[in-house]
């Protein structure tokens, strides 16, 4: 880690613990369930468990900025800014399945350096930090070694994420890789981090959907970027691919883009 970028585990503990406690709270409840001007539903659950993590921020590093989806963005242009989505997956924790969780990304002066998906059902926390490596539950994870996308095990969350043209190259991809999955919502980049999965590829996603995956991948030792082989930032345009390895995804962009 850089001398300039100080620990920022224990914030980051801090604030998955404050989220879990909210979240947990109302999971497989009855929920009133709001529809946001996207379309996309947001709970009681989400909001409250923004608020816990957004307290402890205000608290702890006041000068911090904060990018969050459900309360919106504060003081962008700090040095630090703090991406938080505190329960990605809402639909899958209105459904009751466990495979919702919540992610943190730290950004400094614009590089990613730490990322968060806590599992609070499944009780896995995955963590890393630039020049740290990665971790669940304390255990180093890295990424596997997979170089060819034949041999590729691929996931994204869903098809109804895609428009036809995307859904198209994501087609033509995934066909040619060894076993392709769907569901799992922000658990695919952990299973990618931990080496049980090669490629994640989706679009659609918003800077707190792929920032916190983005700085746990990177930890492991794979590559995420945009399609296009950018680097993710907060105005990226929401399509993103992951790999184990480079030459993986050098080939699964080709094929994308083809």
């Amino acid at each position: 880690m850089s001398s300039t970028t100080p620990d920022l585990s224990p914030i980051a503990q801090a604030l998955a613990d404050a989220a879990a406690a909210q979240s947990m709270h109302y999971f497989r409840t009855p929920l009133d369930i709001i529809t946001k001007a996207d379309e996309s539903p947001v709970t009681l659950a989400d909001r409250a468990a923004e608020t816990a993590m957004r307290e402890i921020l205000g608290a702890r590093v006041p000068a911090d900025g904060i990018y969050g989806e459900e309360h919106g963005p504060e003081r962008l242009d700090a040095e630090r800014v703090w991406v938080l989505d505190p329960i990605d997956g809402t639909r899958s924790f209105i459904t009751g399945s466990p495979l919702w969780g919540t992610l943190i990304g730290v950004l400094q002066g614009g590089r990613v350096v730490l990322g968060m998906v806590d599992m609070p059902v499944l009780k896995e926390r995955w963590i890393g930090q630039a020049g740290q490596g990665a971790t669940r539950d304390g255990q180093p994870v890295r990424v596997s070694g997979c170089t060819e996308v034949a041999k590729a095990r691929i996931v994204t969350t869903s098809p109804d994420i895609f428009a036809p043209a995307d859904w198209a190259a994501f087609d033509r991809l995934s066909r040619q890789c060894a076993m392709r999955r769907f569901g799992g919502d922000c658990y695919g980049y952990a299973q990618l981090a931990g080496g049980t999965i090669d490629l994640v590829v989706e679009t659609g996603l918003q800077p707190y959907d792929y920032l916190g995956p983005a700085g746990l991948i990177e930890a492991a030792g794979g590559v995420i970027t945009d399609w296009q082989g950018q680097p993710l930032g907060l105005k990226s345009d929401g399509r993103v691919i992951a790999a184990a390895t480079p030459e993986l995804h050098r080939q699964a962009m080709a094929i994308l883009a083809a």
